[in-house]
């Protein structure tokens, strides 16, 4: 069972698997407004999953690409315009923040901190 509150036009505000102070009604686990509520919250997570692995996958391919054009399997210039400019943009930007070299310290040994 699940025990949830609603507001005043009779939305669900909150749903739980236990007992809460304000809880107003119980509704079985079956119950089509419980499982449409939990499904949103699957959405939201995977949403937000998805946007951060988005947000490693940029540093990921701005990495891939200062690698190939160091070696020099590519070049800047062989990119469209748009992406050299997002790509200088950023780089800019990195610099500008000193970098994120100095997050990782090493002790005298040679090992991480």
């Amino acid at each position: 069972m699940f025990y949830v509150q609603r507001d005043a036009a009779g939305q669900l505000l909150r749903v739980e698997a236990a007992p809460y102070a304000g809880y107003t009604e119980i509704l079985p686990p079956d119950d089509a407004r419980v499982q449409a509520w939990f499904a949103d919250d699957v959405v939201e997570n995977s949403l937000r999953q998805l946007k951060q692995s988005d947000l490693d996958m940029i540093r990921v391919l701005e990495d891939l690409i200062e690698v190939l054009t160091t070696k020099g399997v590519i070049s800047i210039t062989d990119l469209p315009a748009d992406a050299q400019a997002k790509l200088l943009s950023r780089s800019s930007a990195r610099k500008a923040l000193g970098g994120l070299n100095n997050l990782i310290e090493e002790d005298e040994g040679g090992g991480l901190i």
